[in-house]
């Protein structure tokens, strides 16, 4: 095999549509879109889920049950070891603090502290919510930790 005789594999190459090129094209007249009617025309066609007037499956359907997605409170989730990385020694922590160095992003309910990674330094954090082995690990290190 050489690079002068290699070429793609059968029917991996096709010719590009040009619609409308006349008629030796192929596709041309018409472009495909058949003679007249809804799809033929510019900007036709029906919306998705549309059944020709048909009652549409998602009307059909019983619709049942309660889902509390809508009341759920949004928790934003910081990590020990992102504290180790983002703040001093001896630093206040809260929503506020996590907010500027950028932790906490958009709207939330609750600030929920837990202990993945390691801890060195000693803060001051005023949180929603922490894990158990977030509290150990703040308290280890000589920190503080209210909820």
């Amino acid at each position: 095999m050489n690079l002068h005789n290699l070429k793609p594999n059968p029917g991996s190459k096709h010719r590009k549509k040009r619609l409308g090129c006349g008629e030796s094209s192929g596709l041309g007249k018409t472009s495909g879109r058949g003679h007249k009617g809804q799809k033929a025309r510019s900007g036709g066609g029906v919306r998705p889920g549309f059944e020709g007037g048909q009652m549409p499956l998602h009307r059909r359907l019983p619709k049942r049950g309660f889902s509390n997605l809508q009341f759920r409170d949004t928790v934003a989730i910081v990590n020990v070891s992102q504290l180790e990385h983002y703040f001093e020694a001896g630093a206040e922590v809260n929503e506020a603090t996590l907010r500027e160095v950028g932790l906490v992003k958009g709207q939330t309910d609750k600030v929920k502290l837990l202990g993945q990674g390691d801890l060195t330094k000693a803060f001051k954090v005023t949180v929603d919510q922490a894990s158990a082995s977030a509290k150990e690990k703040i308290e280890k290190a000589g920190g503080s930790l209210e909820l």
